[in-house]
């Protein structure tokens, strides 16, 4: 049983395409236990999560959030190469899709509350940023926390003058000490995630996120860089939503000190195509023929209502508007088997002129970014030369021999010979400034005194041997 006494955090993990399954989540948490979502004290997020957790920390529609993943999804897949494409600009992409769902006001409502995981390029940790000054800014923290590299692009976005790149290369399912509950599409340990029925019990921890070892699990991570149909993340929404209702179910959570919802309605729902309260679907001569040639029902024959049937309303439209815009008459001839041969045959052709056209428009969109850029790429090529070459360097020199001039012990260095002589070194100290150029003989005062020949020892290697 989940205690919620000392606070309570929300965190979802990064998971690419699959992030339809955290809008099923979300949309059931703020239908079914709105509560639980206004007291977080701290909405975590990374990667595609993190596009989810400043959707509810901004208050976006979740439906309009919903259109644009979808949206996204339906880009990449109308090309040859899906999201490996060329022409396929994903940061563009969803940059626009964000300035149109958030509020203006979104870096007001999300600071202090969201959590975005950020891997920095420089040395590899993970940073969350929880603090925005204005719109522009949240948006760039949110693009910089899904940008993959290679997938998204070759040079990684900045934020606030440093290089970051996908979060969850660093820490995937950020979360406090206690009380998070964690979301996951992967089957797992988390608090909300599919459970599938596999006698597998062997477990994969990727950067804090539990995976289980599966089928189920290998066909998700394929879902999350390549998007399936509408009709297939139509029901991973509805699967998050389950699997979020059980969590509240299982730990008394419906609607906690919420209003109750009231006696249900004896009338059945609108079908979520409808325009008003219309329950039958008006069918053009088209749909007419389309539905008598593939024998499908005589009602919503593009989609199943049971699949969408526990979504919110405006989450069922969105999906039934994709199904349907799916099956219309131009997606029927272009998904015809000669016409996809004939497009994968000119491919040789086709993907020259369209990468370079791509090439162009990026190169254009690059240009103010231009001199950041540049002396980003000459700071990475000097660092990796100080790493190569001056660490070949280093190991090339040997230690140095020391060598030692000293007097022997017996030698009286504080008599009339060290006075009169004063250049002689006695001591490797007074290395640096010995001269071998001997002052000449005649110009020194004769000796009073007959001293005996003192010796000079060189020493070669450490001081403490001694050659008489």
């Amino acid at each position: 049983m989940l205690d919620l006494d000392g606070g309570w955090s929300l965190s979802f993990a990064g998971c690419g395409f699959l992030g339809v399954y955290h809008i099923g989540v979300a949309s059931c948490l703020v239908e079914q236990a709105p509560q639980l979502v206004r007291g977080a004290t701290r909405i975590y997020g990374a990667s595609a999560g993190a596009l989810t957790a400043a959707m509810l920390a901004s208050g976006a529609s979740i439906a309009r959030c919903c259109e644009d993943v979808m949206e996204v999804a339906k880009e990449a897949r109308r090309r040859n190469l899906g999201p490996l494409h060329p022409s396929f600009n994903l940061v563009k992409v969803m940059k626009g899709g964000l300035q149109r769902d958030f509020p203006d006001e979104a870096h007001l409502l999300t600071s202090d509350r969201l959590h975005v995981s950020l891997t920095r390029v420089s040395d590899g940790k993970n940073v969350l940023v929880s603090k925005f000054s204005s719109k522009d800014e949240l948006i760039q923290a949110l693009v910089c926390s899904c940008f993959i590299p290679v997938y998204c692009g070759l040079i990684p976005p900045s934020f606030r003058g440093v290089r970051y790149v996908d979060g969850g290369i660093s820490d995937n399912l950020p979360q406090s000490a206690r009380n998070t509950i964690t979301v996951s599409p992967f089957s797992g340990e988390s608090d909300i995630c599919p459970r599938d029925n596999s006698s597998s019990f062997h477990e994969l921890r990727f950067t804090n996120t539990s995976i289980q070892m599966n089928l189920g699990n290998a066909c998700r991570l394929g879902r999350a860089f390549f998007p399936p149909e509408p009709k297939i993340m139509a029901e991973m929404c509805q699967n998050g939503y389950k699997d979020a209702l059980r969590f509240l179910q299982e730990n008394n959570l419906l609607r906690l000190q919420g209003p109750t919802a009231g006696p249900a309605l004896s009338c059945a729902p609108p079908t979520c195509c409808c325009p008003g309260n219309s329950v039958e679907v008006t069918e053009s001569t088209k749909e007419w023929v389309l539905r008598n040639l593939r024998l499908l029902r005589k009602q919503h024959w593009w989609l199943d209502e049971e699949i969408v049937n526990n979504l919110p309303g405006p989450i069922r439209k969105v999906f039934c508007e994709a199904c349907r815009e799916k099956h219309s008459l131009y997606a029927q001839v272009s998904g015809l088997l000669p016409v996809r041969l004939a497009s994968y045959m000119l491919l040789p052709y086709t993907l020259p002129v369209e990468s370079a056209y791509s090439a162009a428009q990026r190169f254009v969109e690059w240009i103010p970014e231009v001199p950041a850029d540049i002396r980003w790429l000459f700071g990475v090529a000097g660092d990796v030369y100080r790493h190569t070459w001056g660490g070949a360097t280093s190991d090339k020199v040997g230690v140095p021999m020391r060598k030692c001039i000293s007097g022997p012990v017996a030698l009286d260095v504080h008599g009339a010979t060290a006075q009169r002589d004063p250049h002689l070194p006695f001591s490797a100290i007074d290395l640096r400034g010995y001269s071998p150029d001997f002052p000449d003989p005649a110009q020194q005062p004769p000796s009073p005194q007959n001293h005996s020949p003192k010796q000079i020892c060189f020493f070669l290697g450490s001081a403490d041997q001694e050659d008489g």
